[in-house]
């Protein structure tokens, strides 16, 4: 099977690398369903290493988006900043060829059941909240953590992209296990600078 979400990003990151078009040009072509398909595209990059200075625009991205979602708005709106930024082609490529090692994986397990849940107008805010949620994650100072609201908004994204309502729920469940391991990465942080001036 080869979900929407897939197709849709393929598509658009085959375009990226030829004739790069701004994130306002996206959400124009793709309207409401370009809610979760540009937070996906926006997220992608932080599953690998990225060009420095990218990663605040992205994040504020997917932050601003998101909140949208949890309004229940269905119309996207982006700052100029952001909605002019260009996807490099150098990037857009490299997502590009990583792109099929993660969606090789959803591909087996994404379907469209228990539409009861995933066509709900209120689990289109509750996914917002979720995601607005995890973007505020991905935009924390902590090293090397990235990649865990990633994943989680990913589910998030493909889930509401492809009608998953089960998928949605595992979404939920792996927002707090994520929410949980920053909590204990702060926790840490925070014992952490407390015992140093004991030390010296």
């Amino acid at each position: 099977m080869h979900l929407k979400f897939t197709q849709d990003i393929e598509s658009l990151l085959s375009r990226l690398t030829h004739q790069p078009l701004t994130l306002r040009d996206i959400l124009t072509e793709t309207s409401e369903r370009g809610f979760s398909l540009v937070i996906g595209l926006l997220v992608l990059p932080f599953l690998f290493p990225m060009p420095p200075g990218a990663s605040s625009i992205l994040g504020l991205g997917c932050l601003v988006l998101s909140v949208q979602m949890a309004l229940g708005r269905r119309k996207p709106w982006l700052p100029r900043k952001v909605a002019n930024f260009r996807f490099p082609p150098s990037l857009s490529l490299k997502l590009l060829k990583n792109l099929k090692r993660v969606m090789r994986v959803l591909e087996k397990i994404v379907r469209p059941r228990w539409l009861k849940v995933a066509e709900s107008p209120k689990i289109w805010r509750w996914n917002g909240c979720c995601m607005t949620w995890l973007s505020v994650l991905l935009i924390l100072p902590f090293p090397f953590t990235n990649p865990m609201p990633t994943a989680a908004i990913l589910l998030l994204v493909v889930a509401t992209l492809e009608e998953d309502g089960l998928l949605m729920c595992v979404g939920y469940g792996l927002t707090a296990l994520v929410t949980l391991v920053f909590v204990f990465i702060a926790y840490a942080l925070w014992q952490s600078s407390h015992l140093l001036p004991i030390s010296f």
